[in-house]
């Protein structure tokens, strides 16, 4: 009887786990179908693994990007918005980062209180079938309890992992990408800025005077061109940062005043039904 118990508790332990990971996958595939779908695009969007050479090359390119990054980073914008953003990237990505381990560090702690919970709801309901004495019943009614507030607390770990935790790691990377596309940016402005020393050098000297326009005239496009789609994308994530954290948050506040006023009602009705039983035991007891 004890198994049937312990197996059917495991059941429904597994049955929870694949709806909290069914209830994320869903909503993961549904921010990225969304923003697929709403980002103009000029290209087949058909995908292949990379080979042996491809992340080889990859590697080196991170490599070279590290060392340029820094030189980079260095370099004052001529823009002031651009300044800013980058500024507030940096500070913003490292709280984004550090609240996304103290979310998950949270998180194992609410499932770690399910499992210690629901390993003395076991315990509970073996003492519980041990006789059919008013303890073992008693046993029985708070193994019955806890159980319950172990569901609860799985469910709290759950919608946490889903409304906090998903959304922190989801804008750490999308706050990677923003400051990948000021890399991008920064670095084609110290391209334009040294195609205009080499430029005015060239006229100076007489020399390759046509090639050194064209190659000035090449980079302050391609500046220009970064510049406008990369305002454009940082006020777009702005906006759609601040509407999926206040959504997210909201959502979660709910769900935290539903899961405490319903663990209250649970323990406030079972106290009630056995207060007589409880009474007796501690004037037993005395």
């Amino acid at each position: 009887h004890t198994h049937r118990h312990t197996f059917k508790c495991c059941g429904l332990t597994v049955l929870l786990e694949y709806l909290a990971i069914f209830k994320k996958t869903v909503a993961m595939h549904e921010v990225f179908l969304c923003r697929v779908a709403a980002h103009p695009y000029n290209q087949d969007l058909s995908v292949r693994g990379k080979n042996k050479k491809e992340k080889l090359e990859d590697f080196f390119k991170n490599v070279v990007k590290s060392a340029d990054g820094v030189l980079v980073a260095g370099v004052k914008d001529v823009d002031d918005f651009f300044e800013h953003e980058k500024t507030f990237l940096l500070e913003y990505h490292n709280r984004v980062k550090d609240a996304s381990a103290k979310s998950d560090r949270m998180i194992r702690s609410h499932k770690n209180a399910a499992d210690d919970i629901n390993r003395i709801a076991s315990s509970l309901y073996t003492l519980g079938t041990q006789d059919s004495t008013d303890l073992c019943k008693f046993f029985l009614k708070v193994s019955e309890l806890f159980e319950k507030t172990r569901k609860i607390e799985a469910r709290v770990a759950a919608d946490e992992d889903l409304k906090l935790a998903d959304l922190l790691k989801y804008y750490l990377r999308e706050s990677q990408a923003a400051k990948d596309l000021l890399y991008r940016r920064s670095r084609a402005l110290v391209d334009y800025e040294n195609a205009n020393k080499a430029l005015d050098k060239a006229r100076a000297k007489n020399r390759d005077v046509l090639q050194a326009e064209t190659s000035q005239q090449l980079c302050c496009h391609k500046f220009e061109k970064i510049s406008e789609s990369a305002k454009q994308e940082l006020v777009d994530f702005k906006t759609r940062r601040v509407a999926a954290f206040r959504k997210n948050l909201v959502e979660l506040a709910e769900l935290e005043l539903k899961h405490a006023k319903l663990s209250m009602t649970v323990w406030l009705l079972t106290l009630a039904q056995n207060a007589i039983q409880v009474t007796a035991f501690i004037v037993f007891d005395c």
